[in-house]
């Protein structure tokens, strides 16, 4: 017996090697698949990615003793993106920085989401990532909330490794949780109470779930109504929209809603596969349906928006960004499922589609913005900018930020949010002739409200004339900044 034994062994680990360059040779090719929307386009179309470039050339400014009234702080969370950006910023210029940090931002995501999936699912449901790929596409990416998102990659890789937890897993995720904390601290919070969730059911047992669950509801809304009282918030009826995670492939316009359909009903079909191969009871009880019935609650019933002390202006978002969580939990329930062939198709069809219209939408952004550059182009360096140009159609702030990138290494956006909220670590400590030091009026000009001062001229706005061409026109004191509003992005069907 132990001859044969012992020849046996090195064939069957002979294979090993080769199997691993094999996975290794799968995801890099997944990896270099997914990271396709990242280079498509001339320039990355991602809202306050175009800040976060334009605030790592004001560090660059500050730290040569060029940005009087604007300082660094050291600040602990949400500056993690930002960091990564900076130090890109000194080693390949903005335009390379901004691709690879993003780059490195959506594979942290997407596979952070698809080792969370396959954890709960016990194995690799490779038919769902491109639901994955499209969540992580979808709205919070479009809004540029890296810090964020960044944050909740990490922190499904960290639930991952605790889904089974170990002393190396609980170490590992440890320190993943650090890291994450540095991102972005929701992400860290809603996790936290996650594992708490977790840690109670598996100590509870299955008959006493309902409770455990009706008791996380209770603390949710408890929670809320603390906040409430104590701080300043918004809550609207309309977060029951965003509960199911679907929502963030509602990118800019209405014409998402057909994504947005497609994508429940391919949804809704899986789960009915899991009622038929489990039950309904069984299914309910799960732990994974639990996660995403408490992560939907919460999204549901806790604030929007809270204004934390110490910031100028409030956290915004909390259920929209949440969402994204709830949608990668949703993809992690259906990973149990045994989808049929004509599923698969279909969902790789509704990825399609996704991504069809995401370009076509973010070349005409680019067309625009390539507009921008140019007229910028022709002011004398070190301007002050404004642009108050509007679509009030896009549900993105694709256009809010776009003159921040413009401005990069021209110009000073005069309007950039950053240094006047106090959220990040660039501030403005006085008055100074590159930023607004009040976030009040950092959103007036945005909006067009803000009436000019003699302390802001000069000054120039980025405007549309009587054709649509775009120009450039200097501001007045006391004359109102003012708002455009136009159309940008092409309908589903184009004009005949």
């Amino acid at each position: 017996m132990m001859p044969e034994e012992s020849t046996l062994l090195p064939a069957e680990s002979a294979p090993a090697p080769r199997k691993r360059r094999k996975t290794g040779l799968l995801y890099t090719g997944i990896s270099l698949l997914m990271l396709v929307p990242c280079y498509w386009q001339p320039r990355l179309q991602a809202g306050d990615l175009s800040s976060h470039i334009y605030n790592a050339w004001l560090a660059k400014l500050i730290e040569s003793g060029h940005a009087q009234g604007l300082v660094i702080v050291h600040q602990t969370t949400n500056i993690l993106f930002d960091l990564l950006l900076s130090g890109l910023f000194q080693l390949v210029g903005p335009e390379a920085a901004q691709r690879i940090a993003v780059s490195l931002a959506v594979l942290t995501f997407i596979w952070g989401a698809f080792a969370f999936v396959c954890a709960v699912s016990r194995r690799e449901p490779w038919h769902l990532l491109p639901c994955i790929a499209m969540l992580a596409y979808g709205w919070v990416f479009h809004m540029g909330f890296f810090n964020f998102y960044i944050s909740l990659g990490l922190c499904f890789w960290a639930l991952a490794l605790l889904w089974r937890p170990r002393r190396k897993r609980v170490l590992a995720a440890a320190a993943l949780l650090a890291v994450a904390y540095v991102a972005h601290a929701l992400p860290v919070a809603w996790i936290a109470c996650l594992l708490l969730y977790l840690l109670m059911a598996r100590r509870v047992g299955r008959r006493n779930l309902g409770y455990l669950t009706a008791c996380s509801v209770a603390l949710a809304a408890g929670l809320r109504a603390v906040l409430s009282h104590t701080l300043v918030t918004q809550w609207s009826l309309r977060q029951i929209a965003v509960t199911t995670g679907a929502d963030q492939v509602w990118v800019f316009g209405t014409k998402y809603y057909l994504v947005l359909m497609a994508l429940l009903l391919v949804w809704g079909l899986l789960f009915i596969e899991l009622v038929h191969d489990k039950g309904v009871k069984r299914l309910v009880f799960s732990l994974p349906f639990q996660l995403c019935m408490i992560s939907a609650a919460g999204v549901f019933i806790l604030p929007t928006t809270v204004l934390i002390p110490g910031f100028n202006s409030a956290l915004a978002y909390v259920a929209e960004r949440m969402s994204l969580g709830v949608g990668i939990c949703v993809i992690a329930l259906l990973g149990g499922a045994r989808p049929r062939a004509w599923q698969r198709y279909g969902m790789l069809a509704v990825a399609a589609i996704f991504f069809l219209l995401v370009y076509r939408d973010e070349h005409a952004l680019n067309q625009f913005e390539q507009q921008m550059d140019e007229v910028v182009a022709q002011l004398p360096p070190g301007q002050r900018v404004v642009s108050s140009i509007q679509d009030p159609d896009l549900r993105t702030n694709a256009l809010t930020h776009m003159i921040d990138r413009a401005c990069v290494g021209r110009c000073f956006s005069y309007a950039n949010y950053e240094p006047s909220t106090a959220q990040f670590r660039i501030r403005a400590v006085k008055p100074n002739r590159l930023v607004v030091s009040r976030y009040a009026d950092s959103w007036a000009l945005q909006m067009g409200t803000y009436i000019l001062k003699n302390r802001d001229v000069p000054i120039y706005k980025i405007d549309l004339d009587d054709s649509g061409r775009m120009v450039i026109r200097p501001l007045k004191a006391g004359t109102l900044c003012g708002s455009t509003f136009l159309q940008i992005l092409p309908d589903l069907r184009p004009n005949s």
